[in-house]
């Protein structure tokens, strides 16, 4: 219980039932926005059952991209969803797995905290699980003094959970009633030859629930379609559910429709008086995020961007990078089309191996408006990037090259221009005569066998009349996230420069390069850092906002109009033709966007989770 005068802190719980993949990730986001808009202050934790210490050694096929926080966190990619919806900053902690939590209690055992007691799940993993949430859950994620009100706490996983469904069990007794609140995302199926809702497993999965000790306080209940009130009233009668705590989360246009959704059944009144706070807040105001989820329905001139990569068969593994791209599009007005293009199969072994699956992949990259090559480790697909930045180039395409779609610019020009065939990165050719890339350690971070630089860093414009500093406000440095180990070799640096390739942004010492532009070219821009990491709705990327633009035939008028959107900004005026026409009447908000034809509440027609 909580003790003195101190406000206690209140904790939601989003729990998932019945099969993995309902959109516990979106639900915990609408669910934390909604609470924001009733003026409280709202941070989140992850809990990934998973023993790694963290995401940054896992596979995209596995997990899923790694996100980057700005401590230089990797983390799970909900953790994404968390601060783009709401606009914050979270830390490392802010994501617990298994391995952290045994790690913490491994070490303190060693250094012999426990006295010599037994060391067991109970009580100790489960009261480093309680501790742990307890000291993040008081951090400030949203760059204000004090605590915040509400703590969002998502649990992944199933079986491999059942620790932290020990520990949070526990952890609702430990905080005391009215500050604890449990959501159970369930799915509803509706079965093609009955077509109806089943409640079948969403009762056994909240009897399982509440074996275990946590009985939920609200059911959020996924179907294809609105549960009537016939359904509603069985799931309450046999998952001891009040009628008004059932909220049904049924297939949308677009997930910006989610807190509205969840407004309208009047899903805050339940949390708030489980929590007691129904007099200490305002009723939430979702008008102009309302406006926007139904503009967003109405986007049809489409722009068609290239994303050429060896991950193209799971859409999770480059997800902030398509999240930054939705944004930016939504900025010019445009409805989104991702054209997914293997970057293997652009190469000349495919064309000898599969010649149809080669010509295929070409098509697919003429057809787009844009190429984006972003970021990645290892060989594989390597040779088909640098094909894809030579089109681009080539072509005047706009292209955007992130963090190896930079380097593979880079090695693509020396090839290409300088006529140094043999160019390439040490990283792939260690023993390579012309080496365009090479390890720079940085010494801060012991990851994979290796040091990376990962996080915050920031980067200077050295050259100040370039596209990408003017995209910025003319700030004289920025601040973006990184994740890599390679870098461009700085004695190439002159030679290349005298060819074309301007450097316009490097880090302090100017031995790192950071930003790279071709200034005759419509829009070639490679950077080192990850622009997609701090991309926000209303605040699109600079840098993404820039590519469509130029795809779209906005960017002169981008430019001319000198609209910072970068810290300088904190939201972007739209006209209804894009950027072209700028007008006073629709200004964005710090909130997450979709756009795209959707086929249910979590994926869009390209496959994206948004």
């Amino acid at each position: 219980m909580q003790k003195g005068n101190k406000k206690p802190m209140k904790y939601v719980v989003v729990s998932g039932g019945v099969v993995s993949g309902l959109g516990k990730g979106v639900t915990a986001s609408s669910i934390g926005l909604l609470l924001h808009a009733c003026n409280l202050r709202v941070t989140f934790i992850k809990i990934d059952p998973y023993l790694n210490t963290d995401a940054g050694t896992m596979s995209p096929f596995e997990h899923g991209e790694v996100y980057v926080l700005e401590d230089g966190g990797e983390v799970d990619l909900d953790l994404g969803n968390y601060e783009r919806f709401l606009d914050i900053k979270l830390t490392r902690d802010n994501n617990i797995t298994t391995g952290k939590i045994y790690q913490s209690v491994i070490d303190k055992e060693r250094r012999g905290d426990y006295l010599g007691s037994t060391v067991q799940v109970v009580p100790h993993i489960t009261d480093a699980i309680q501790d742990w949430i307890e000291r993040v859950a008081a951090i400030p994620v949203d760059g204000k003094e004090g605590p915040p009100d509400v703590c969002v706490i998502e649990l992944g996983g199933d079986i491999e959970s059942m620790p932290f469904i020990e520990a949070l069990g526990q952890f609702s007794y430990r905080v005391g009633a009215g500050n604890f609140c449990l959501i159970h995302v369930s799915l509803v199926p509706v079965l093609n030859v009955v077509g109806e809702p089943k409640t079948k497993p969403t009762q056994h999965s909240v009897r399982g629930l509440r074996s275990l000790g946590l009985t939920p306080n609200i059911l959020a209940c996924r179907s294809t379609t609105e549960l009537d009130m016939n359904v509603k009233e069985k799931l309450s009668r046999f998952c001891h559910v009040p009628l008004e705590n059932i909220v049904s989360l049924y297939d949308v246009s677009n997930i910006w429709h989610i807190p509205s959704l969840l407004r309208d059944q009047k899903a805050h009144e339940a949390i708030l008086k489980t929590l007691n706070l129904q007099s200490e807040v305002r009723k939430p105001n979702l008008k102009e995020w309302t406006a926007m989820a139904k503009r967003c329905d109405m986007l049809q001139e489409p722009v068609r961007v290239a994303m050429v990569g060896k991950y193209t068969d799971l859409s999770d593994s480059y997800l902030s990078v398509l999240k930054a791209l939705l944004h930016a599009s939504v900025v010019c007005r445009r409805k989104l089309v991702i054209i997914w293009v293997l970057a293997t199969d652009l190469e000349d072994a495919t064309a000898i191996e599969n010649p149809d699956v080669h010509r295929a992949a070409w098509n697919s990259l003429k057809a787009a408006d844009a190429v984006v090559v972003p970021g990645g480790f290892g060989d594989r697909g390597v040779e088909g990037k640098i094909i894809a930045a030579k089109y681009a180039r080539e072509n005047n395409v706009p292209y955007l090259g992130i963090c190896l779609g930079m380097q593979i610019a880079v090695i693509e020009y020396a090839r290409s221009v300088l006529g140094l065939k043999n160019a390439n990165s040490t990283e792939f050719d260690p023993d390579t005569k012309h080496p365009c890339v090479i390890f720079m350690p940085e010494g801060s971070k012991t990851h994979m066998g290796g040091t990376m630089r990962v996080g915050s860093r920031r980067t200077y414009f050295h050259v100040t009349d370039c596209k990408s500093a003017q995209l910025y406000g003319n700030q004289t440095f920025i601040d973006e996230r990184h994740r890599h180990r390679y870098e461009v070799n700085p004695d190439m640096v002159p030679q290349l420069e005298e060819a074309g390739l301007s450097f316009t942004g490097k880090d302090e010492s100017g031995q790192r390069m950071q930003i790279i532009e071709l200034q005759s070219h419509p829009y070639f821009v490679g950077v080192q850092f990850h622009p997609e990491f701090k991309s926000r709705p209303g605040k699109p990327s600079a840098l993404f906002l820039g590519l469509i633009a130029a795809a779209s035939g906005q960017l002169d008028a981008l430019l001319k109009k000198s609209v910072g959107v970068g810290a300088k900004a904190n939201g972007y005026a739209i006209g209804s033709k894009g950027v072209s026409g700028l007008s006073p009447h629709y200004r964005y908000s710090n909130v997450n966007v979709a756009v795209g034809s959707f086929d249910g509440m979590y994926k869009n027609s390209n496959g994206l989770h948004v």
